[in-house]
C-alpha cells in the first residue's frame, strides 16, 4: 500500500509539473536576421545606443544588426497565429518597450506568438550631427515654422519623400521585416505557428514598414494580416491583389499621420480589400500600450474583436 501511495503521489506530481510547464510562456529569444552583416549597411560602424526613460522604457538607436526577439505563448494557449511587431520612432530610434515588448506580452496573453523586430535605423552621430544615412527631420518630425498638413498623394505620407537617406533606410527596414516574416514561417513547427496565419503590426514609422511588406510582390515574406497603429504608408500605395486584411487605429489630430492613415484606409477600401479603422478623439500623438484614461485605451479590445472576427484567434 505504501509503495502504491508513493507511486500515485509521483504521478500526480509529474502531472502538476506538466500542467505548470504548459502554462508558462518560454523565455524570449533574440535571433539575428541576416547571416553576417545585413546587406546594404555592411560599412555602418556606429555603436548601437540604448536609452532608458524615467519610467523604465527603453529606446534603441543606431541599429545596424537587425534581430527579432521571439515571445512565445504557453503551449496550452497557443492559437497558431503569429505577428511581427515593428516599433516606431521616426526611422531613427525604436520605442522598444512601449511599442515592442509590452505589445508582444499582450499578444502572448491572447495565445499569439510575437516577434519584436529590431530593424535598421538612420545612423546618427554622437554629437547630434548628420552621419551617413541620417535625415534631418525624419518621419513625423515637423520642420520649424507654421505647421501645415502634408498634401498626400497616392496614399504616401512620407514627410521627407526626396531624402535619399530616408528612402534607403525605409527599404532596409522593410527588408528586415520580410526576413522576420520568413523566419516565423521557417520555424512554424517548432514555434507552434500556422504558416498561413503570420501577420505584421507596426507603430508609427514601424507601421509604414509593415505596410511596405504588404505592398511588395507576393512571396514567402508577405503578411497574412496587417495592423497599423498610427502608421501611414511611407511610399506610394498601389494595393496589390494579394493585399491582406488591414486594421488601423490612430488619433484624430495626429499631425500628418491622421490624414495618412485615412488615405491608407481609402486605398484599401477602393481596392475592395478588407479594412477597418478606428479614429480616436482627443489624441494627437502615438499612444502605444500606455493608458490615458480615454477611449483610445480600448484599442486593444477592438483589435482582439477584429482578430476573432477574422478567425485569427
Amino acid at each position: 500500500m505504501r509503495e502504491g501511495a508513493v507511486l500515485i503521489r509521483a504521478v500526480i506530481t509529474l502531472g502538476l509539473l506538466a500542467i505548470a510547464g504548459d502554462a508558462v510562456a518560454q523565455a524570449p529569444e533574440e535571433i539575428r536576421l541576416w547571416p553576417g552583416k545585413a546587406p546594404g549597411s555592411e560599412n555602418w560602424t556606429r555603436p548601437e545606443v540604448i536609452t532608458t526613460s524615467p519610467a523604465g522604457d527603453r529606446t534603441i538607436s543606431n541599429v545596424s544588426d537587425p534581430t527579432v526577439t521571439v515571445f512565445l505563448p504557453s503551449q496550452g494557449s497557443a492559437t497558431g497565429t503569429a505577428v511581427v511587431i515593428a516599433p516606431g520612432g521616426a526611422l531613427r530610434v525604436l520605442g522598444w518597450d512601449n511599442e515592442g515588448v509590452k505589445a508582444a506580452q499582450w499578444w502572448n496573453s491572447k495565445g499569439i506568438a510575437a516577434l519584436v523586430l529590431k530593424y535598421r535605423t538612420l545612423q546618427t552621430m554622437s554629437d547630434g550631427g548628420r552621419g551617413r544615412g541620417t535625415a534631418p527631420s525624419g518621419v513625423g518630425v515637423a520642420a520649424a515654422g507654421p505647421r501645415k498638413e502634408l498634401e498626400i498623394r497616392n496614399g504616401n505620407a512620407n514627410p521627407e519623400p526626396d531624402d535619399p537617406a530616408l528612402r534607403e533606410v525605409l527599404q532596409m527596414g522593410i527588408a528586415d521585416a520580410q526576413q522576420a516574416l520568413r523566419l516565423a514561417r521557417r520555424n512554424a513547427a517548432a514555434w507552434r505557428i500556422d504558416p498561413a496565419r503570420v501577420g505584421i503590426m507596426g507603430f508609427s514609422a514601424g507601421g509604414g514598414i509593415a505596410v511596405g511588406t504588404a505592398l511588395a510582390e507576393r512571396s514567402d515574406a508577405s503578411p497574412d494580416f496587417l495592423v497599423s497603429l498610427y502608421g501611414p504608408s511611407l511610399q506610394d500605395v498601389n494595393v496589390p491583389a494579394h493585399a491582406p486584411p488591414l486594421f488601423i487605429a490612430v488619433g484624430s489630430t495626429h499631425f500628418n499621420v491622421t490624414n495618412g492613415c485615412l488615405a491608407l484606409f481609402a486605398a484599401w477600401k477602393a481596392a475592395g480589400k478588407p479594412v477597418e479603422i478606428h479614429v480616436y478623439d482627443q489624441v494627437s500623438a502615438g499612444f502605444g500600450m500606455t493608458k490615458r484614461g480615454l477611449p483610445v485605451d480600448s484599442w486593444t479590445d477592438r483589435l482582439l474583436e477584429w482578430l476573432v472576427a477574422r478567425k485569427l484567434r
